[in-house]
């Protein structure tokens, strides 16, 4: 069922669904947007596809995705990432089945046309039927445009737009955080990606992965359980904050909290005393700076469209239609820190793994939402909370408190300016 649109009164489209305080339940269930999201969000701005260390050697490949379409990620011999659909340039069947490999070449199981892996068409059986040319001007459909912040590499559909750093913003900082955990200052995606099919729309994803307001209540089971720390980062007692980035993105900012105690790895949630060589490699990389990186930790920051990183781990979202998406996820590993990385890798199969306590439970919630919406009454889904004690912090960013929902909002208001752009 499709949640029914308010009725036309002037306006764009996007002007009547989505307001300051409410957005209209038809953005998560209508085909027609679910379209215009794939046209005007996913082929038009930057979206997250790979990581380079995930094809480190020359003529590695891993399958990866933008949106619905099937890319292939490759590297070339000379070293260049490329970003390739999926796709014979002759009838269009699938060139690669293997999920990653190492090949200079793509071989379609169709008709043997052959292609590099930079897809440049190599040649084709039985020639004289196109003339006894040996090449046709013909090959692989390429991501237009490719680009890397700390290895994270970004395909854009769009031939011309905004830089990867004009997309990025205020964002990339995060992601340098990240890197500057690692004693090499390199972040490696190479632990293994896990799957999770997930019957709710892709945006409701979006929304979660910076909400403060969810974690006390839907994961409070565990954090009884295991005697986490985590749920008091998550109240009106929290000193960390809901940070609008601009562009989309947002993040839950918790080094306040790490800040009052001032305790080396409390934001892993162990001291330094357990993991005393990562400790060691990270103070003889910066000196005295160390001590506010091992204190502040990971950032858990929202990317847009589809690149969340948990501190210690990295989820992707893909959509596949208005009711169903795939969110893909891994452990963290930093390069040089073999000690830190084994119990990022034990922390994320606990947490996200198959029988892991944390996804499961976002899962659900996920999936009930995505009934709500097609229910007829109320049409509208809330967003207001916090708006009246936000303020803006020292670098002009719109601030909430660690429950509010100034992210979400923050990601409404950009999605509405792309999805009412001029084609």
């Amino acid at each position: 069922m499709t949640t029914t649109a308010p009725p036309t009164q002037g306006g764009s489209r996007y002007d009547r669904l989505i307001e300051p305080t409410r957005v209209h339940g038809s953005l998560y269930t209508d085909p027609e947007i679910f379209a215009e999201e794939l046209e005007r969000i996913w082929y038009r701005t930057w979206v997250y596809v790979g990581h380079v260390s995930e094809v480190a050697r020359p003529n590695d490949y891993v399958r990866k995705s933008i949106g619905p379409q099937d890319v292939i990620m490759t590297r070339d011999r000379d070293g260049e990432v490329h970003l390739l659909l999926n796709r014979c340039a002759h009838r269009a069947n699938l060139v690669c089945d293997d999920a990653r490999g190492n090949s200079s070449s793509f071989r379609c199981p169709y008709h043997g046309w052959t292609y590099r892996n930079t897809g440049e068409l190599l040649g084709y059986p039985y020639n004289k039927g196109y003339g006894g040319k040996n090449k046709l001007e013909l090959g692989m459909g390429r991501v237009p445009r490719v680009a890397v912040h700390q290895g994270f590499v970004f395909g854009s559909m769009a031939a011309d737009g905004p830089t990867l750093a004009e997309h990025l913003g205020a964002a990339a900082g995060e992601l340098d955080r990240l890197a500057r955990l690692s004693p090499e200052g390199e972040v490696e995606l190479t632990a293994g990606w896990l799957k999770h099919r997930t019957r709710a729309n892709w945006k409701l994803l979006a929304e979660n992965e910076t909400d403060g307001y969810h974690p006390q209540f839907v994961h409070g089971s565990i954090f009884s359980v295991t005697g986490s720390p985590i749920g008091a980062l998550y109240s009106d007692q929290s000193t960390a904050v809901t940070r609008d980035l601009g562009g989309g993105h947002s993040e839950n900012d918790l080094r306040p909290e790490f800040r009052k105690f001032g305790e080396p790895m409390r934001w892993f949630g162990t001291t330094e005393a357990r993991v005393p060589d990562y400790v060691a490699a990270m103070r003889e990389k910066h000196g005295p700076a160390a001590e506010e990186i091992l204190i502040e930790g990971a950032p858990h920051v929202m990317i847009f469209p589809n690149l969340f990183v948990a501190e210690i781990q990295v989820f992707v979202i893909q959509p596949l239609s208005a009711n169903e998406c795939v969110q893909h996820s891994t452990a963290v590993q930093l390069k040089g820190a073999p000690e830190l990385n084994r119990r990022m890798v034990s922390q994320c199969v606990g947490s996200v793994g198959p029988a892991g306590m944390l996804l499961a439970d976002d899962t659900e919630m996920y999936e009930r939402n995505q009934r709500g919406v097609t229910m007829r009454r109320p049409e509208w889904v809330d967003v207001r909370r916090g708006l009246d004690r936000e303020r803006t912090d020292e670098r002009g960013f719109r601030i909430g408190t660690a429950t509010d929902e100034t992210g979400i909002r923050g990601f409404w208001s950009h999605y509405r300016q792309l999805m009412e752009a001029d084609k």
